[in-house]
């Protein structure tokens, strides 16, 4: 899972750099596509996308173990439900399409608005299609089959990345007042047509496993009182996470020309890793986790957790290290291409090195939440989740109050370094209340090595970027990279970090 998801990402950057050097990174072109594309990936979000992990998942594994038709009248009920909610919900977004963009980009001219809203009557219908997709993949993640909803995401960035060198094949512009009809609807239709694929692979896997894809006209019989009831609180929990990036976006766009798209291409940057590592640990565990909880077995939920906090931590330190040595390097290597400008390419590596300080925080806050979500406990994360975006909304505003305009940018990722390092703290004092402990010494034994290792390899790399800058960007990455690597390891093996074990055989 972890390789598929590796590969989708892989594709995912080949997807920004192709679509960077088409529109041109620091255009108001790319900022505007930017923000249009990420509307409908808010909505479902907000709607329904993290309701899939905290209630949907554990309650698709309750059914599967205690119905005799080991749950499959109730997932294609709850399928059902799905489809008819998302397609209400997608019309409604349609229409409300000029207000999103004035929530988001309160930046923009009034040209950028109009085009935005223009991509929006395109990928907004996007939200129909993420949500049986991702209903689907839970479906067969509780079935035990965890491919096609991994390598599903490669299949959308191959249409884009297609549609992207279709574009700069017949020419297509890079400012708006020279985008003709034709150059929008390849790039509207084709960006939507990748999420359609994404999810029409997904629901093909679903039917080739033997499940019954069936839709019902009347979806009741699945408890949607108790859904809703669980949903309530999970409901708090989306909108405080995408009010905080609503928040960013907003500071970025108060940025100038590229700050959306710096903001977006640092924030991709950040979340590979955790895609590779911590999410695929994450999806593999929370079934386990949720029957764990089912049979109140809670000393086997607090090794899971500890588990993969303590496997993440080792994994991601050292990618961490590398984005605050190495941002500017690597935001050269991968967007200083085509059309690209050299100012915005300098303050996405800044944005890149400035998002490193909050991997780690960000990745254990996100394990130990899905201890609650086992539960089914959704009102404690909820609500801090809640405190957390408030901490997260007021750093991003003080940042645009505070910083230059050039600088805004930059202060967003340190507003989530804050943000998620007291939300971190919260959730293990209150888990382990819940739990009655949390492992904590071997955690923060854990942590204290993994900090001397870093710091080791993190001084290597500096060192190397210094002796090696002469020879050029890759140069830099490839050393640089290699010798602080080497160190990590190094010391991994003499403080005894057997974490990596896991990765490695597990």
């Amino acid at each position: 899972m972890a390789l598929a998801t590796l590969a989708a990402r892989v594709a995912g950057f080949g997807r920004i750099v192709v679509l960077t050097a088409a529109l041109g990174l620091g255009t108001r072109l790319l900022d505007t596509y930017n923000v249009a594309n990420t509307l409908p990936n808010a909505v479902f979000e907000l709607v329904v996308g993290g309701a899939m992990a905290s209630v949907v998942v554990p309650l698709l594994t309750r059914a599967a173990l205690s119905a005799d038709d080991d749950g499959v009248l109730y997932a294609q009920r709850l399928l059902s439900l799905m489809v008819y909610a998302l397609g209400a919900v997608t019309v409604a977004a349609v229409l409300a399409a000029p207000w999103l963009v004035e929530v988001y980009a309160p930046g923009f001219t009034d040209r950028q608005h109009d085009l935005a809203v223009v991509f929006c009557w395109y990928f907004l219908p996007q939200i129909l299609f993420y949500g049986v997709g991702a209903t689907a993949g839970a479906v067969l993640n509780i079935r035990g089959r965890f491919a096609a909803p991994a390598w599903a995401p490669l299949v959308n960035s191959v249409v884009v990345i297609a549609v992207g060198l279709a574009y700069l094949a017949v020419g297509g512009s890079t400012s708006i007042g020279g985008l003709s009809r034709v150059h929008l609807t390849l790039l509207a239709l084709g960006t939507t047509a990748g999420v359609v694929a994404q999810a029409a692979l997904v629901v093909w896997a679903l039917a080739r496993s033997g499940f019954p894809v069936r839709l019902h006209l009347d979806p009741r019989g699945i408890a949607i009182r108790r859904i809703g009831r669980l949903g309530g609180w999970v409901l708090l929990s989306v909108v405080a996470a995408q009010a905080m990036l609503a928040a960013a976006t907003r500071a970025a766009s108060l940025s100038g020309p590229g700050g959306v798209t710096a903001y977006q291409n640092a924030y991709a940057i950040f979340q590979v890793p955790f895609a590779v590592v911590a999410l695929s640990v994450m999806t593999a565990m929370l079934p386990r986790l949720s029957r764990s909880a089912a049979r109140r077995d809670h000393e086997r939920v607090i090794g899971d957790l500890s588990l993969a906090v303590r496997v993440a931590v080792v994994a991601l330190a050292p990618v961490a290290a590398a984005m605050v040595v190495l941002g500017r390097p690597i935001a050269a290597l991968l967007f200083d291409h085509g059309h690209s400008a050299a100012s915005t390419v300098g303050v996405l590596g800044a944005v890149v090195a400035a998002f490193g300080p909050a991997l780690l925080p960000f990745t254990g806050y996100m394990i130990l939440q899905r201890g609650f979500h086992a539960l089914q406990d959704t009102r404690t994360p909820a609500l801090i989740t809640a405190a957390v975006s408030t901490v997260g909304v007021a750093g991003c505003a003080a940042a645009a109050w505070v910083l230059p305009a050039a600088g805004i940018v930059i202060g967003v990722p340190l507003a989530y370094t804050l943000a998620y390092t007291l939300g971190l703290l919260t959730t293990a004092v209150v888990l382990r209340r819940r739990l009655g402990r949390l492992d904590g010494r071997r955690l923060v034994r854990t942590h204290v090595r993994v900090l001397i290792a870093t710091g080791a390899a993190a001084a290597v790399a500096a060192l190397t970027v210094r002796a090696v800058a002469p020879a050029g960007t890759v140069a830099v990455v490839a050393l640089a990279g290699a010798a602080g690597l080497g160190v990590y390891l190094a010391a991994v093996r003499l403080l005894r970090l057997t974490e990596l074990r896991h990765l490695r055989f597990r």
